[in-house]
């Protein structure tokens, strides 16, 4: 009974260890501040928008110079994830969730489907988040390429 009792009471304290960490990594990342809840799916194929909702992952993106850093909420890792250059994002187009998309994204979301090196990646976030991206990506520096549709 007693090694019951104490075997739970480890498994407790180990859940809220794994919480408290999560909590903290997450603080950790918004200490610098410029960081929105940024929805990514990798690697699209060309379909204008695959309704269907599968390969949405739900993280945190950081604006950082000329890089937006984006990590995956349920991780525990330190670094991000992706890195996206702003010399290499091309906007293709915006758009709502459609179909089984609206149950695997948050409420408010809009999709903006872009181009990085050949490949393609959707970005959902809300409608502020956006207006915050696009202005970061049209903010360039002067002589860099920036496509914004």
């Amino acid at each position: 009974m007693v090694l019951a009792l104490l075997v739970s009471g480890a498994v407790v304290v180990l859940v809220l260890l794994g919480l408290f960490v999560f909590g903290l990594r997450r603080r950790l990342i918004q200490r610098s501040g410029g960081t929105f809840d940024c929805s990514l799916r990798w690697n699209v194929s060309e379909e204008s928008g695959d309704p269907s909702g599968k390969g949405w992952i739900y993280g945190v993106a950081r604006y950082n110079g000329d890089r937006i850093e984006w990590f995956r909420v349920f991780s525990y890792a330190p670094r991000p994830r992706r890195l996206l250059e702003r010399s290499v994002i091309e906007v293709l187009e915006r758009r709502t969730p459609q179909g089984e998309e609206e149950l695997a994204l948050l409420s408010d979301s809009v999709v903006l489907a872009c181009e990085l090196s050949g490949t393609r990646v959707e970005l959902a976030m809300s409608e502020d988040a956006l207006t915050g991206f696009l202005a970061w990506l049209e903010a360039a520096p002067p002589g860099q390429r920036v496509n914004v549709a």
